[in-house]
């Protein structure tokens, strides 16, 4: 059984991976890491029997009455780990547990450990026109490269990222969003290469399309919390310089600055100015 006061939490979402997650625990028993720390399945209301499963096991089990969604399965976990690290995985097989002791120990060197997929690791071809956008779009906003930026395999400090599930969505950007969250506040990540394995039992459930586009908003809305001049400034200075450009040009062909000109000049320095507020609003809000 875990310990009393374990050190480290090991969060397990879990919702309808009947056979992902039996093949995942099998292992987690084998390496007898049941043991050595606190193991922890949040079941999001799985419809299959996955939950008759987890109880077979001698790990910790939470259940959502209703499907809420990974994020919230994430928050429930943390909310409830007594470990002052938190490793968390997914269930549907992809993930070899036999990396949580690495991730432990860089813990005590990074706040973030995240498990980078390696070449080898099995990844759905069709996907990957999206994440290429979604990581230019990030690597843009936090101005720095961005590490596997949505892998589900990852430690942190407890503490810190429990402090910041006020802004963690309840979807499956939940990762996405920590990273950028970790980033933008100067904590250190560390990586960790792993090999991905092709899921067991259905399908995902995350569609190209529809969570793409989500991921991307989700990506503008933490930069508005984080750093909205990014957004801002550009946006200002573009249509500030049309403007100009516009004005210059009226007044050369017709001896007049046009009112389109002035408008578009004026609406790229408000821009400037809501970009200055917004981003004294998004320090209060941090603090």
């Amino acid at each position: 059984m875990t310990q009393i006061n374990p050190e480290v939490t090991v969060i397990i979402p879990l919702y309808n991976e009947e056979a992902g997650i039996e093949a995942l625990l099998e292992k987690i028993i084998a390496l007898k890491f049941h043991e050595l720390y606190e193991v922890m399945v949040i079941n999001d209301g799985s419809s299959d029997h996955s939950l008759e499963v987890v109880k077979k096991y001698p790990v910790k089990v939470f259940s959502h009455s209703v499907n809420k969604g990974y994020g919230a399965a994430l928050k429930t976990g943390i909310r409830k780990a007594n470990g002052e690290k938190v490793v968390i995985l997914d269930s549907d097989g992809q993930h070899d547990p036999a990396y949580i002791p690495q991730i432990i120990k860089m813990l005590d060197d990074n706040e973030m450990v995240i498990g980078t997929r390696d070449k080898e690791s099995f990844q759905v071809r069709t996907r990957q026109v999206g994440k290429r956008a979604i990581r230019w779009i990030g690597e843009y906003l936090v101005e720095q490269k961005l590490p596997d930026y949505n892998s589900g395999y990852r430690g942190f400090n407890k503490e810190l990222i429990k402090g910041m599930l006020h802004i963690m969505p309840n979807g499956f950007s939940f990762s996405t969003t920590s990273t950028l969250a970790f980033l933008k506040e100067g904590y250190s990540i560390g990586t960790i290469p792993i090999k991905v394995e092709e899921r067991v039992g259905r399908s995902s459930n995350v569609k190209f399309f529809k969570d793409g586009a989500k991921t991307i908003m989700l990506i503008l809305r933490i930069i508005m919390l984080f750093n909205p001049l990014k957004i801002f400034f550009p946006a200002s200075f573009i249509i500030t310089s049309a403007g100009i450009i516009y004005g210059i040009y009226g007044y050369l062909i017709a001896e007049r600055f046009s009112n389109g000109a002035i408008v578009l000049t004026i609406l790229g320095m408000f821009l400037f100015f809501i970009g200055l507020v917004a981003d004294q609003i998004s320090i209060m809000n941090r603090r």
